[in-house]
């Protein structure tokens, strides 16, 4: 489709300017709005940034409208909002473009100059939180668009979809698409913004997702804390308990999940695309980690950490409650004390499951009689792509060549995104592509996270490629 590729990057310097000059202010101005996630402002209607971050993206759709686009606002009481923009096509096959709009918390860590709600451009690169997490989806869907209808190219209905609950697990999405079905109907493809990607050279696609499950693990031995000369070396520690609960889960030497339940076969082709992947990347890998001192990974082959991270189960302590701060520790043996466990599960395993085994083992026969108890409180699952079809196969290696000059890239991811599972189980022959702007060192949900503008400007491209693509393949 050389005539297609002309025709876009004849187009693209205008693109370019567009994002400059429309699209990167406005980010600018979403960044300042602290519109955390439900599950983390239980009070988000009352404050009112969730419904400030909508006007803000609503207004902006109205000042660049596209050809009979219709924006949809939904918001039924006690749950959050959703957006759904109906752009008409050429044909009566539908391309679903899905983003969030809702943000992770402000995380210490930041850079002095920087700060989760302070937007500040600095090397080409967007810092603050829930620009690259997920506020440019909207743009990007509504340019790649855009930029078709203004080089005259068909596309097919389109409809883009901006939820509010995402960082939360997707709570109330799933009403939504119910009640939407006979709006979405069958789409025909799928394209994800919310994913990442290996560097900023190339166009990456995301072939699985890990499940999720966690919850917070209670551990008591005293009614009270108290001296630590009287408690200590009679008291079983409540880090004791801790260690010897956590070796039920983990090997300390290694870091590997050692429970069983846990574990899922890896395809021979997730494999093989790990091990084309680290090729690909090389040590380019690591630098994308800001590691301290001579800290060095658990594993020395890139390709055996590629699959850690996205097929092999892995535990992350995320919190604990009831240690006071070093400026207010005494010499006390304490009562009691509460871990946040978050574990990353392989994409093809029942999370609902893996949360009973969790519990099961975690509470079974205690260390010393202390009174353990491990509270559940969230389970995602995780997703495994369908084969791509060739037609998809070829146009992304097509538009990561013609806006990148490189190879499109294969990479699972070791994070979750519930709207994928979702759809996945509601749209079973449908095609997906997920992609992102999470590269290296852009750091969602951690301080300093940040948008790679130029990598931004050229995925714009890439969606626009595959959406002309997607048209002529079904009109054929």
């Amino acid at each position: 489709m050389q005539n297609l590729k002309e025709q876009l990057l004849a187009n693209f310097p205008m693109i370019e300017q567009f994002w400059d000059q429309e699209i990167i202010p406005t980010l600018v101005e979403y960044i300042k709005i602290p519109n955390k996630s439900v599950s983390f402002d239980c009070n988000w209607k009352k404050n009112g940034f969730m419904d400030q971050a909508m006007d803000l993206l609503v207004n902006w759709c109205n000042r660049h409208p596209l050809e009979k686009m219709v924006i949809h606002r939904y918001e039924v009481e006690g749950r959050t909002p959703l957006l759904l923009v109906e752009i008409p096509g050429h044909s009566q096959e539908t391309v679903l473009l899905y983003g969030h709009m809702d943000k992770q918390p402000e995380m210490t860590g930041w850079d002095e100059n920087k700060g989760p709600w302070k937007p500040v451009i600095e090397q080409g690169k967007l810092y603050g939180r829930g620009g690259a997490d997920d506020g440019y989806a909207l743009f990007t869907a509504m340019t790649a668009i855009s930029m078709l209808q203004k080089t005259h190219l068909p596309h097919a209905r389109c409809l883009i979809l901006i939820e509010a609950s995402e960082e939360s697990g997707s709570v109330d999405l799933g009403y939504y698409l119910k009640e939407l079905k006979p709006t979405l109907g069958t789409p025909s493809l799928v394209i994800c913004l919310d994913s990442g990607a290996g560097n900023y050279e190339q166009l990456w696609a995301t072939t699985s997702l890990r499940g999720l499950i966690g919850g917070i693990l209670s551990i008591t031995v005293l009614k009270k804390s108290l001296h630590s000369g009287v408690g200590s070396g009679i008291v079983p520690s409540v880090f004791t308990v801790l260690r010897q609960l956590i070796d039920r889960i983990e090997d300390s030497k290694t870091g590997k999940v050692i429970l069983d339940s846990l574990q899922a076969d890896i395809p021979t082709q997730r494999i093989t695309q790990a091990q084309t992947t680290a090729k690909n990347l090389g040590s380019s890998f690591l630098e994308g980690f800001q590691w301290c001192d001579q800290t060095t990974p658990i594993h020395s082959d890139i390709a055996e950490l590629l699959l850690n991270r996205t097929w092999r189960p892995s535990l992350s302590i995320t919190g604990i409650d009831g240690v006071p701060k070093n400026t207010n520790a005494g010499n006390v043996t304490l009562a009691s004390i509460e871990a946040k466990l978050s574990l990353r599960i392989p994409p093809t395993l029942d999370q609902e499951k893996a949360q009973m085994d969790l519990k099961n083992v975690l509470e079974e026969s205690p260390p010393f009689g202390a009174q353990v108890e491990y509270l559940p409180q969230e389970a995602g699952a995780g997703w495994n792509a369908p084969a791509m079809a060739s037609w998809l196969e070829k146009a992304s290696e097509e538009a990561s060549m013609a806006f990148f000059n490189k190879h499109v890239a294969y990479i699972g991811e070791g994070g979750s995104i519930p709207f994928m599972g979702i759809l996945g189980d509601l749209f079973p022959k449908t095609q997906f592509m997920v992609t992102g702007v999470l590269g290296p060192h852009s750091n969602a949900h951690g301080p300093n996270e940040f948008l790679h503008i130029q990598y931004a400007k050229q995925l714009t491209g890439c969606i626009a490629y595959l959406l002309a693509t997607h048209y002529k393949t079904c009109a054929e």
